[in-house]
C-alpha cells in the first residue's frame, strides 16, 4: 500500500533534533478525533484464543463467504465477514547473532475479523539504531511498515504496541505508522511514558480507567489535555497486583473511543486481542528464524 506521508517516514539516519522535528511535523499532521466509523461492539473479542497448543489457524476466507467449511462446520457468518478488520502489530528481536548476521527486527502483524484471525503476516529487517525512549518510531517503525505491506488485507484499525498521543511530542509510534498509512490507529502502551493520570493507577478493579493528561514533559500540548487512559484491563480478584495499559489515541481516533475500542478487544487477558496475538506470532518467526 502506498504511504499517504511518505515525506514524513521514519528515517533512522537522521540527527536527534532532525527526528524531534519530524515527530512534530507527525503530530501536527494527526488527528486526535473519530475520523471512522468503528463501533466497539462491532470489533469486540467474546473469547480470546488458547496458545498452549499453538497460534489458532488463520479462518479461510473463501471458507467464511460460504459460512461453512470443508467438513460442513461454520467457520464464520456474513455478519463476520462484514466486520471491521483490525490488526495488531508488535516485534521480537534477534540480538547478539555476530559480525556476520546484524541485530534484525521480527515484525508481525495479525489481522483479526469477527474477533477470528484471518491472516498471519510478517517481516525481519535489520535494527538500525538502539531503543531510544521517545523515539522508538524511528527503530521500530520502518520494520513494521514492512510486516503491513505482506498484509493482503486491509487493516480498518490498527493497534500498535507502544503509545500514540502519550508523548513527549504526542507522535509515539502509533501515531506515526498511522499518519504514514492513514488508517485510524490505537497505542497499547504497558508503562507511561509521559503526561500524568488523574487518579492513582495503584490496585485498581478490572474496567477501571482514567484519563492521562499532559505534563509539562509533553510539549505539544497545552497542559491538562486529554492525551490518553489509564485502563485496567484484567486484575486479579484477591490480589489487585496487575497494572494498568495505557492506552492512547494514535490517529482518526479521540481519546475517550481509543480505550472504548481496547476494552473491547481485551477477552480475559492483560492485553488486547490482536497484540497479544502478534506478541506469540513474533515469537514463533523469531524462533524458526535463529
Amino acid at each position: 500500500m502506498d504511504l499517504a506521508r511518505p515525506d514524513l517516514r521514519p528515517d533512522p539516519s537522521l540527527s536527534r533534533d532532525e527526528m524531534e522535528a519530524l515527530q512534530r511535523e507527525i503530530a501536527a499532521a494527526a488527528t486526535f478525533d473519530d475520523e471512522h466509523a468503528l463501533d466497539p461492539a462491532a470489533v469486540a473479542v467474546e473469547e480470546a484464543a488458547s496458545l498452549a497448543d499453538g497460534l489458532p489457524p488463520a479462518r479461510d476466507d473463501a471458507q467464511e463467504q460460504l459460512g461453512t467449511g470443508a467438513a460442513g462446520a461454520s467457520t464464520g457468518t456474513a455478519a463476520d465477514a462484514d466486520a471491521p478488520t483490525v490488526v495488531g502489530v508488535d516485534q521480537a528481536f534477534l540480538t547478539d547473532r555476530g559480525e556476520d548476521r546484524p541485530d534484525a527486527a521480527v515484525s508481525a502483524a495479525v489481522a483479526l475479523r469477527g474477533g477470528s484471525v484471518v491472516e498471519y503476516a510478517s517481516a525481519t529487517t535489520p535494527l538500525s539504531i538502539p531503543y531510544i525512549p521517545g523515539l522508538l518510531a524511528f527503530r521500530e517503525g520502518e520494520p513494521i511498515l514492512a510486516a503491513l505491506d505482506t498484509l493482503d488485507t486491509e487493516p480498518d484499525l490498527l493497534v500498535c504496541d507502544g503509545s500514540g498521543r502519550i508523548h513527549f511530542r504526542e507522535a509515539g509510534l502509533a501515531t506515526h505508522v498511522g499518519v504514514l498509512r492513514d488508517v485510524p490507529s490505537v497505542g497499547v502502551a504497558k508503562s507511561l511514558l509521559c503526561g500524568e493520570p488523574d487518579e492513582s493507577t495503584a490496585e485498581r478493579p478490572e474496567g477501571w480507567r482514567t484519563p492521562v493528561r499532559a505534563d509539562d514533559a509533553v510539549t505539544t500540548a497545552e497542559p491538562g489535555t486529554a492525551i490518553g487512559h489509564a485502563f485496567q484491563s484484567r486484575q486479579y480478584p484477591n490480589s489487585r497486583r496487575v497494572n494498568p495499559l495505557y492506552v492512547s489515541p494514535g490517529h482518526r481516533v479521540s481519546a475517550e473511543r481509543a480505550v472504548d475500542l481496547v476494552e473491547a478487544l481485551c477477552a480475559g487477558y492483560k492485553l488486547p486481542e490482536p497484540t497479544r496475538l502478534a506478541d506469540a506470532h513474533a515469537e514463533r518467526v523469531k524462533r524458526n528464524a535463529e
